[in-house]
């Protein structure tokens, strides 16, 4: 209560705000003192000092905002060994551990914060498993972790850090942050792989693929959110990575064009392009002309009635899928309103790569912000 009591606020808001939280703290430390094992009082105790640090002012002599998230993080504990399930007490510490991580830089000290940090999402997550939030800011402090750690180590805590951006967009396809922040983690590992001499395994994806697929991301959250100048800053950085005038290129195996199922043998490996229209199979033809595209050349082809097409409106869903009829690999469904249309990448993280792409540009067109990704793919 001492601490709470004197704070003030940076201008009169505040100090309006911070009386209102002083009342809050006083209600809630008479919970506790009737109720020892009142845990929601612990918890909104804890979360009215959190918000105390947001209010204390720089320049002032109340106590520092370090001072009051350690005791919100001591109140949060206390909360959540009453109460193991509280999946929001967790998730709230675990903002508290990140500021005052924030606030002591590349240090030691500031490792091992992060890492508290990165357990008590974990713990949020198992309690409560569909919060984009808190996978994406899991998916934070790994990568600030990252920074701090030896070398030896950054790589598999940044590929954790890429899981989970992907798995807060799976729970909500339009997570502009989560999305704009897979770019920004992908192209800072396009980077250390670059510095490194490229991929070390001939398997691996290489600095340009990593390039390639940031600035996808980078270029989904701009359409989404083009009013965002950190996204559109961003986007004149790696824009020229991307296969203009495509989002992404890439091969899958598929049947003939007009077949659902048939004969492994029949399938083939080919190219296909991805735009804001659709995704588009390329004959062998039309593959050179795509390779002079992207080489300054304009070239225009049009479709192929023999070649798979689908239309980005057409989409129902897209899923990964295992199936006996499927040849053996990453299988692709993307069910459309003419029925499903199956292929197969080649590896498991390619498919990671076709399932995100083909997901955002379907939830561009569904937030009717199609245009601006058409802009981005021609200007």
């Amino acid at each position: 209560m001492e601490l709470i009591s004197s704070v003030t606020g940076v201008d009169e808001e505040g100090r309006s705000r911070q009386r209102i939280l002083t009342f809050a703290a006083k209600r809630y430390a008479s919970a506790i003192e009737r109720n020892p094992e009142d845990y929601d009082a612990l918890y909104n105790w804890a979360l009215v000092l959190q918000e105390s640090a947001d209010n204390v002012s720089p320049d002032s002599t109340s106590p520092s905002k370090d001072s009051l998230l350690e005791e919100a993080c001591k109140k949060y504990d206390e909360a959540t060994q009453l109460c193991p399930t509280l999946h929001d007490a967790f998730y709230n510490w675990a903002i508290a551990i990140s500021d005052r991580a924030k606030m002591r830089g590349r240090t030691k000290e500031a490792e091992e914060l992060w890492k508290q940090a990165t357990k008590n999402y974990e713990k949020a997550v198992q309690l409560n498993w569909n919060s984009p939030q808190a996978l994406n800011n899991w998916g934070l402090a790994l990568q600030e972790l990252s920074a701090i750690v030896p070398a030896r180590e950054k790589q598999t805590i940044v590929r954790t850090a890429i899981s989970k951006f992907r798995a807060a967009i799976k729970l909500q396809f339009d997570f502009h942050r989560a999305i704009y922040n897979l770019g920004t983690v992908l192209y800072g590992l396009a980077e250390d792989t670059l510095r490194a001499g490229g991929a070390a395994n001939p398997k691996d994806v290489t600095p340009n693929e990593l390039y390639s697929q940031s600035a996808i991301y980078i270029a989904a959250a701009h359409a989404l959110k083009p009013s965002y100048l950190v996204y559109s800053s961003a986007l004149r950085l790696v824009r020229s990575m991307l296969p203009l005038p495509y989002l992404k290129i890439g091969y899958l195996m598929a049947p003939p064009a007009g077949s659902v199922v048939a004969p492994h043998s029949d399938w083939k490996r080919s190219q296909f392009v991805l735009n804001q229209e659709g995704l588009q199979q390329v004959n062998k033809i039309e593959q050179k002309q795509v390779s002079r595209s992207l080489s300054g050349m304009s070239e225009d082809f049009s479709p192929d009635r023999r070649t798979i097409r689908i239309e980005v409106p057409d989409i129902v869903s897209v899923s990964a899928c295992a199936d006996l009829t499927l040849p053996p690999g990453a299988g692709l469904c993307i069910d459309t309103i003419h029925g499903p249309v199956f292929m197969v990448a080649d590896s498991w993280e390619s498919l990671d790569g076709w399932l995100d792409a083909i997901r955002l540009v379907y939830t561009i067109y569904a937030r009717g912000k199609a245009a601006v990704l058409a802009g981005i793919m021609s200007s």
